[in-house]
């Protein structure tokens, strides 16, 4: 399980448990498979060490460079590279709800923005090619938000 940063060594102790090599031995392996692309590296550490996804995934990726799975560290990062229009609606939607509920925390999971109380997700959205993507986390709030919703397409 990683950390709230995407931490990829974060799994590094429950993979020298459960496959019973230290970390070197792992990042050896990987020195030995790195003209592999991603699919086969991920196949080998699956077929000839047992290994489960996720433990091949943080480490094939931590071996190729990137240390998080994180992409964003705040709502800027994550609008950074975002058209103009699509900007200004994600900041004005996360600016009402927060605006209404102020204590609800505006934090980036899942590589997108969501609102959190305490540990649980409320609502997130994401900006995609041609539309954004609201995503309550409970189906009474778009029911309960539908005729707010109306005007936008």
């Amino acid at each position: 399980m990683t950390t709230d940063k995407g931490d990829r060594a974060a799994y590094f102790p429950k993979i020298e448990a459960k496959y019973g090599q230290p970390m070197r031995y792992w990042h050896s392996v990987m020195k030995d498979i790195v003209d592999l692309k991603y699919p086969q590296q991920i196949a080998y550490l699956k077929e000839e060490h047992g290994f489960s996804q996720a433990h091949a995934n943080a480490l094939v990726m931590y071996s190729r460079g990137s240390k998080s799975s994180r992409r964003f560290d705040n709502l800027d990062g994550y609008l950074k590279n975002q058209d103009e229009i699509k900007s200004k609606t994600i900041r004005k939607i996360f600016k009402v709800i927060q605006t209404k509920y102020p204590k609800l925390e505006l934090v980036i999971a899942w590589n997108q923005p969501m609102l959190k109380w305490e540990s649980e997700y409320l609502f997130g959205a994401s900006i995609l090619k041609n539309h954004i993507l609201i995503a309550p986390w409970n189906p009474k709030v778009l029911s309960a938000m539908k005729a707010d919703l109306q005007g936008y397409k």
